[in-house]
């Protein structure tokens, strides 16, 4: 890895180690009873209330990262909330960018790369992080 960006990586993690605490589980909580539990279920498992009334299956979100070999795919999970897998795929999921657009936070990824990201967005990806099933 180049020196710079090494540099870069441990910059980031020390100003993340510092920074006060971000986007909290229960205020993604809050945020996943009010925009997702209708279709995906207040548990997560898929069995919202609009859930029938679709034309496709609402899947469950409590296997994601079972389904990731044990790593919950947080770079997949912003996309689709925000609404870039949404378009790609013609999926029935809406786009939900512009609700989660306000304060951001740097958020980062799996690659260590600072992303600044909106900070309900971080705040609903915790808490979907939070509701895995054991594997």
């Amino acid at each position: 890895m180049p020196r710079a960006q090494i540099l870069v990586t441990l910059i980031a993690a020390l100003a993340a180690a510092c920074a006060p605490p971000g986007p909290t589980v229960s205020r993604g909580e809050g945020l996943y009873m009010r925009h997702c539990a209708s279709c995906h279920g207040s548990d997560a498992r898929g069995g919202g209330a609009r859930a029938e009334a679709l034309s496709v299956a609402v899947p469950g979100l409590t296997g994601l990262a079972a389904a990731h070999g044990g790593t919950f795919p947080s770079e997949a999970v912003i996309a689709t909330i925000y609404g870039y897998r949404g378009k790609q795929l013609g999926a029935t999921m809406p786009e939900f960018g512009p609700l989660f657009d306000g304060p951001t936070v740097g958020w980062i990824t799996p690659d260590g790369d600072v992303i600044e990201t909106p900070e309900a967005l971080v705040a609903l990806t915790r808490y979907l992080a939070s509701v895995q099933d054991e594997i």
